[in-house]
Formats: C-alpha cells, sequence, structure tokens
C-alpha cells in the first residue's frame, strides 16, 4: 500500500517559500504545479511535498477536499516521480468541481510536462 508519510510534507514557511519563489511553475485547470529542482548540498527538502489551496476556492470544507484531492493525486503516483527535488501543489477553481480521477490524470500529464516523471514509470 502506498502512503505518505508526514515527515514527506513540507511544514515550515521557509520551504514553501523556497519552492514557491524558487521552482518553475507548470499548471492547468486544476492546479499550478512548482517544482524546485534541489541543489547537491540542499537534500533536507529532497522528496518533500507540500499542498495548498487559497481562500478564493470557498470555504474550509471546499479548500479541504481540494487538498485532499492533489494529495491523493500525488500519493498515487509518487513513485513514478524523480528524486532530488520538492513540489508544491496548489489548488485552482477547476479543482472544486473535479473528481479524482481528473485530478489524477491531470497530475501526471504536469508530471511528465514539468520532465519530473521518471521514463520507467
Amino acid at each position: 500500500m502506498l502512503t505518505l508519510p508526514r515527515k514527506r510534507m513540507l511544514k515550515r514557511r521557509s520551504d514553501f517559500q523556497k519552492v514557491y519563489r524558487s521552482g518553475h511553475s507548470f499548471a492547468n485547470r486544476y492546479f499550478v504545479l512548482y517544482v524546485f529542482r534541489l541543489p547537491k548540498g540542499e537534500q533536507r527538502l529532497s522528496g518533500r511535498v507540500a499542498f495548498a489551496a487559497g481562500k478564493k476556492l470557498g470555504c474550509a470544507v471546499v479548500r479541504n477536499r481540494v487538498k485532499r484531492l492533489l494529495r491523493e493525486a500525488y500519493r498515487q503516483h509518487q513513485h513514478e516521480l524523480r528524486d532530488g527535488m520538492a513540489l508544491l501543489l496548489v489548488g485552482r477553481r477547476g479543482a472544486v468541481k473535479a473528481s479524482g480521477t481528473e485530478v489524477e490524470r491531470s497530475f501526471m500529464r504536469v508530471a511528465r510536462k514539468a520532465g519530473i516523471a521518471r521514463e520507467d514509470g
């Protein structure tokens, strides 16, 4: 069974900001994916991921659902992603009414576009 342990989550504000400011972004209608490729000495953030949803999406229930969809899409495909990077997924308005399957397919499409999907998959 695939899991997403808490120790793999970005928690510090400074880590969020580093990925957000220095990472490259790739977007679709459901979310924006920020990819921060880590320098050799920055292994503390390697394999870390964070999920966010702004207040423009709706109330807390809606925002939590969007983050849950993003977390599940990442969890299902984490083994298909390259190492040595930190990711930030920020939900967009399209994810509010999207199904889990749509978000999951979309995640892999964006991951391939970003060049973070392993070729052997």
